[in-house]
């Protein structure tokens, strides 16, 4: 395992388009599907976001092995594997005729997320860069970032011109013909094993039933799994939400698209002054950017014409908080429990995890109603997304790791 002070920009660089493509594809094309499979298979709202509800579940199910073989120096095998089964399992998708073929290749998509996204390669650079591990993730999710931005008007486009079965087709080209050969080169040379670091720099990494016990672990926890909520609900609802609000088809794709950008904007900021501050402190800031744009979405309709306001407000809060609290999300639990066993840790709360993401989409299908639209549901993400804060707060205050 490399001890050196910085991390392998080349490696970084190729990752974090992987990342691009394989959150682009994967969870943000699925808002644009919502409609189109809803009038094409008779689905309700309901039905149609238990879909997305599948793949999280199947991804936090995942996230144990996922992060036990990746601790065990398996990463490769695992990310070329998932970029293989998304890449098959789009594909099956632009032949989808029955509900039931739908579940299956969310389900399946699913599976290839909890290889392929921000908890695994994260685990990888924090194994490859122990000391660096934070710069390499501010890096990474540069580009990751700009997954909406891109694949939200791209897969737009695709469907206008072809449809969206031939548009998941071309999708799936991208994740069988450049991600998956990607992985497989890009990763080779994993350590075979975590490595061990100073004693002095953390508590028995052994006594892991400790761990799990502890005030900062169970902490961030409850933050991880509250935030993950709010921001796994609203993606898959957010073309439908601000088409009801009456917004031009103009806005209602260039709205989620710029949120990616935005999400870029609060990194690089991050990047370029988290010198200049103490990073505890940014820490706990940065959730509070959450509930603050949604209390500015939830008072868009008492604007009327004028709601374009407060849905930018919350463009900007929102998505330089989620830019950043990507960052928080996949350091604390290195900064707060443990830097040794990151994904083992993290793989930990996969089954709470898979629940708290897997049903947020689907209550908020739920909570719908043709009278007051999402109204409820942004209530209650509001609501736990306060209580992600807190819980942020409490694992600060008994922190293991220095």
């Amino acid at each position: 395992m490399q001890t050196g002070v910085q991390h392998d920009s080349r490696l970084v660089a190729w990752l974090s388009l992987a990342q691009l493509i394989s959150w682009g594809s994967v969870f943000y094309t699925f808002a644009l599907l919502l409609t189109p499979i809803e009038q094409e298979l008779g689905l309700t709202r309901a039905q149609s976001s238990l879909a997305f509800s599948l793949a999280l579940l199947v991804e936090g199910l995942m996230a144990y092995p996922v992060g036990r073989w990746i601790d065990h120096g398996h990463e490769r095998l695992v990310m070329t594997s998932g970029s293989v089964l998304a890449g098959l399992c789009l594909f099956l998708h632009g032949g989808v005729s029955s509900i039931a073929g739908f579940y299956a290749v969310w389900a399946g998509l699913g599976a290839a997320m909890a290889a392929v996204l921000y908890a695994p390669v994260f685990a990888v650079v924090t194994r490859r860069f122990p000391n660096d591990f934070r710069r390499a993730i501010i890096v990474m999710t540069f580009l990751g970032g700009l997954a909406s931005t891109v694949f939200i008007p791209f897969t737009a486009w695709l469907m206008a011109n072809w449809g969206w079965r031939q548009a998941l087709v071309i999708l799936a080209g991208f994740h069988l013909l450049l991600c998956a050969p990607l992985h497989a080169v890009i990763l080779r040379g994993a350590p075979a094993k975590t490595g061990q670091i100073d004693a002095a720099d953390r508590p028995d990494s052994k006594d892991m039933p400790r761990l799990i016990r502890s005030v900062p672990f169970l902490s961030l926890g409850v933050f991880v799994i509250a935030m993950m909520a709010v921001t796994a609900a609203l993606p898959a609802h957010m073309v439908s939400l601000l088409r009801e609000s009456g917004m031009r088809e103009t806005w209602v794709i260039a709205i989620p698209a710029s949120i990616g950008a935005i999400q870029v904007l609060g990194r690089l900021l991050l990047f370029f002054f988290e010198h200049y501050f103490d990073v505890h402190a940014a820490n706990r800031l940065i959730p509070c950017l959450l509930p603050l744009g949604l209390t500015a979405l939830l008072a868009a309709p008492l604007l009327g014409e004028q709601q374009i306001w407060p849905v930018l407000l919350f463009v900007l809060l929102y998505g330089m908080g989620n830019g950043m609290l990507t960052i928080v999300k996949g350091t604390a639990m290195a900064q707060y429990v443990s830097r040794e066993h990151v994904a083992t840790l993290n793989g930990v709360l996969g089954l709470p995890l898979a629940l708290a993401r897997a049903s947020a989409p689907l209550i908020v299908g739920l909570l719908w109603t043709a009278q007051s639209g999402y109204t409820h549901a942004l209530w209650l993400l509001l609501v736990l997304s306060l209580i992600g804060v807190c819980a942020l707060v409490l694992a600060q205050r008994h922190a293991l790791a220095p």
